[in-house]
């Protein structure tokens, strides 16, 4: 039986606005995080992925009052991230209302982290982000790389052996970006999709690189259980979502 593809707007949060750059910089204003959240609840959006985008560079928690004000003011699924380091943290975010947590940098440091968190709270709490980019002087062995740090900085790990090792630990999913595709409008990276999806059995959410409903369909025939945009819903049409759920359903693949 075939499972329904989630269509997923992704609030990247600074400093309490929502923003939106390419390939993890030059980031622009998109709006308040409440109020693009409703916008979406209400335009059909399966479910919601809030970021606080400088957590980590910044060392510090995601800012919980913007996370409690979107969660008070939504009817579908919230997963939140950024500044997850470690079982308290996703304590925090459920009491605050999200449904899941993401993490990444923190799990890359200490990737036992991950095994304590899905056996307090479960996997399906759990989603590991995977910031990839693509290196060219061959210190990985698929050509991927696993950034931290909203994408500032490499680690030189195999970004397809970590989703590898994060699904044996117990995360529920994985929200695979491509730094390289981020913010470009030209499509998701189908290789990197391919990749992880040959190597792991968890749900994998893609995002980076959508422009238009186009775009969306070879993810899924790629291998994604769920599409991840930002640009797109933030600065595209009203019905955006409605027509990139159109897009897929017309693809052959079942939606929400």
């Amino acid at each position: 039986m075939s499972v329904a593809i989630r269509v997923i707007p992704c609030l990247d949060v600074d400093g309490g606005r929502v923003v939106k750059g390419v390939k993890f910089a030059n980031l622009r204003d998109a709006g308040d995080p409440v109020e693009l959240a409703q916008r979406y609840d209400r335009a059909g959006a399966d479910e919601l992925t809030f970021l606080d985008v400088t957590a980590s560079s910044g060392n510090r928690q995601t800012t919980l009052d913007v996370v409690s004000a979107t969660a008070g003011q939504v009817f579908i699924p919230l997963t939140v991230g950024g500044g997850v380091r470690e079982v308290a943290d996703v304590d925090t975010l459920l009491r605050c209302g999200a449904d899941k947590a993401s993490i990444n940098t923190a799990a890359i440091a200490r990737p036992a982290v991950i095994d304590e968190i899905t056996q307090r709270f479960g996997s399906q709490v759990l989603v590991l982000s995977v910031d990839a980019r693509r290196t060219r002087d061959g210190n990985t062995r698929s050509g991927f790389e696993v950034t931290t740090h909203g994408g500032r900085k490499g680690t030189g790990i195999d970004a397809i052996e970590w989703a590898r090792e994060a699904a044996e630990r117990g995360v529920g999913e994985i929200l695979l970006n491509s730094i390289d595709a981020d913010g470009t409008k030209e499509g998701f990276d189908l290789e990197l999709i391919r990749l992880v999806r040959a190597a792991v059995k968890v749900p994998i959410i893609a995002s980076g690189g959508a422009g238009k409903p186009e775009h969306f369909p070879p993810a899924v025939a790629a291998g994604a259980n769920a599409v991840l945009a930002a640009s797109i819903f933030h600065f595209g049409p009203d019905h955006a979502i409605a027509d990139v759920k159109k897009a897929i359903r017309d693809a052959g693949y079942e939606v929400r």
